[in-house]
């Protein structure tokens, strides 16, 4: 039910490259594909100095429902992904939690999502201990649609 494009529309982590970066925030989009009826392909398009890039990623089935994992690079960095409230049609907030760091993600099917969802989220990121001042909310033009062959990376696959 996850399957297909969705749009990142906002973010709430206390990751310090975000930060920092946080006025140069790009247009992401991302398409899901469920494999073997259980496991996440996750395909992130955004630009980087211009250019699109696509990113794919694994998600793998973890103990219950709504629950996955995503296995990093090297020792301790795994991150939990839990979907913690969804209605398919219009939108996903989705919960990473590595180590003891959390992050909320705000995904739309559109690239605009209505206010009683952005307040929804902004619940959410306030329940695990985030705040405003945390949270970003990105751009809703210019997304990419596809990457060329030189710009796929691939994580974790």
């Amino acid at each position: 039910q996850l399957a297909g494009r969705w749009f990142l529309v906002g973010m709430a982590s206390r990751c310090s490259y975000l930060a920092e970066h946080s006025h140069r925030l790009e247009p992401t989009a991302v398409t899901v594909t469920v494999l073997d009826g259980q496991s996440l392909v996750i395909s992130t398009f955004r630009k980087l100095d211009g250019v699109c890039w696509e990113i794919r990623q694994r998600y793998l089935p973890a103990q219950a429902h709504g629950r996955f994992l995503l296995k990093g690079r090297g020792y301790g960095s795994k991150v939990d992904v839990v979907v913690g409230e969804t209605d398919h049609s219009s939108y996903a907030i989705l919960y990473y939690q590595k180590g003891r760091s959390v992050s909320v993600k705000l995904y739309g099917r559109s690239s605009r999502v209505s206010d009683a969802i952005v307040d929804k989220f902004e619940q959410r990121v306030r329940a695990v201990g985030l705040s405003e001042d945390v949270t970003y909310y990105f751009p809703t033009y210019g997304f990419c649609d596809s990457a060329d062959e030189f710009h796929i990376l691939d994580g974790e696959l």
